[in-house]
């Protein structure tokens, strides 16, 4: 469904976007995966995913650093051959999730505006669709990231460019397994379970590929009816 694409999939040596890139791999596309932690575990992540038979390659980097970004999606391009809250807490979680968005985008529009085509994918969460009590710096940062992605949108869709974000409620991860009040959180959704990151990936591999080619401007929840 993906042969001859690239997915460049941030966050993705675990969880949520390593079950993506292992949801892309299966469908033919070849993968680059970033991640700011140990690089050697982004290889172990890449190296699993090359038994699909695509070229995975591992990059580090802090996606809310600007200048990084841009010499990473450089980099991905030549190897792929394709184009009370503090201050301090505030500003690191809105750098981490949106202005890495912005980063992303930035260094990447070009290479699709070149092509009349290309995927983008953004991960909100029903955080920014709800607000989250105790989160305003998360919760603003996700409701950020669907601003982005409407009028990205707008601003690309001539270009044959969609720009799309999933919206994510509890999912089985490493991160939420210990959350604290996860039985009541639980309990709220209306299937009455959380969702597996298969679900998230999914859904993102749907809105990758053709079959989605004229869908764009949208938030989809993944969350079991919870913010509905």
């Amino acid at each position: 469904m993906l042969k001859g694409k690239v997915a460049v999939i941030t966050g993705g040596s675990r969880g949520i976007g390593f079950t993506v890139a292992q949801k892309m791999a299966e469908n033919h596309a070849d993968i680059a995966l970033i991640d700011v932690g140990n690089i050697e575990n982004t290889q172990a992540s890449c190296d699993m995913l090359k038994v699909f038979g695509v070229t995975a390659r591992p990059y580090k980097c802090d996606v809310s650093d600007f200048a990084a970004v841009k010499a990473t999606v450089a980099q991905i391009a030549r190897d792929s051959l394709i184009f009370s809250m503090s201050e301090e807490n505030w500003d690191a979680v809105i750098n981490i999730n949106l202005k890495s968005v912005f980063n992303m985008t930035k260094h990447c529009s070009p290479i699709f505006l070149k092509k009349h085509y290309g995927k983008i994918i953004n991960v909100s969460s029903i955080a920014g669709l709800m607000g989250n009590a105790g989160q305003v710096n998360y919760s603003a940062s996700k409701a950020g990231i669907i601003g982005v992605t409407k009028t990205i949108a707008r601003e690309l869709g001539a270009r044959g460019i969609c720009c799309n974000a999933v919206a994510p409620g509890v999912i089985d991860t490493d991160m939420t397994k210990d959350l604290p009040g996860r039985d009541k959180l639980i309990d709220s959704v209306p299937m009455k379970k959380a969702g597996k990151p298969e679900d998230v990936a999914n859904l993102v591999l749907f809105l990758a590929s053709p079959v989605s080619d004229y869908i764009t401007g949208e938030v989809i929840r993944v969350d079991g009816g919870m913010a509905m």
